[in-house]
C-alpha cells in the first residue's frame, strides 16, 4: 500500500473510532440496547459503565490511529473491538460497515507491523545511563 492511501485508511479508521467513542460517551444506554441478551448477562456491572469504557477504549484507539503512534496496537485493539461488536450485536442491517471496518482495521496491521525498535532503544537507553 502507498504511504499516501495507508496514511488516508488510518485516520480515516481513526476518526470513525473517535467518533464513535464520542457518541457513544454522549448515549451509553442507547448502544448498550443493540448488545444481545446473552453478551449483556456476561458483563460485570453495569451496561451503562461497560459502554463508557467502550467510549474511552474507542477514542484512545482513535487517537492512537490519528496520531500514528503505536499504530499496529491501535490497529490491533481495533480488529478485536470489532470482532467483539460482531459476536455480541450479532448480524444486522449494519454489520456490512462492521466488516468493512475489520477489514480496514486488519490492513492497517498489515500495514504498519510490529516493531520491536523501540524495546531496543528502551534497553540500550537504560544501559547507557
Amino acid at each position: 500500500m502507498k504511504a499516501s492511501s495507508s496514511t488516508i485508511l488510518r485516520v480515516g479508521v481513526g476518526i470513525t473510532f473517535l467518533w464513535i467513542g464520542i457518541l457513544i460517551y454522549r448515549a451509553p444506554d442507547d448502544w448498550a440496547a443493540l448488545i444481545q441478551p446473552w453478551a449483556a448477562h456476561l458483563i460485570p456491572g453495569s451496561m451503562r459503565a461497560a459502554m463508557l469504557q467502550t467510549a474511552v477504549l474507542d477514542i484512545v484507539i482513535g487517537l492512537l490511529l490519528v496520531i500514528g503512534m503505536w499504530t499496529w496496537l491501535g490497529a490491533l485493539l481495533a480488529s478485536l473491538h470489532w470482532i467483539v461488536v460482531l459476536i455480541t450485536v450479532g448480524i444486522t442491517e449494519i454489520t456490512s460497515r462492521d466488516i468493512g471496518l475489520l477489514a480496514a482495521s486488519i490492513a492497517l496491521m498489515l500495514e504498519y507491523p510490529l516493531s520491536w525498535n523501540w524495546i531496543k532503544n528502551v534497553l540500550v537507553y537504560k544501559r547507557t545511563l
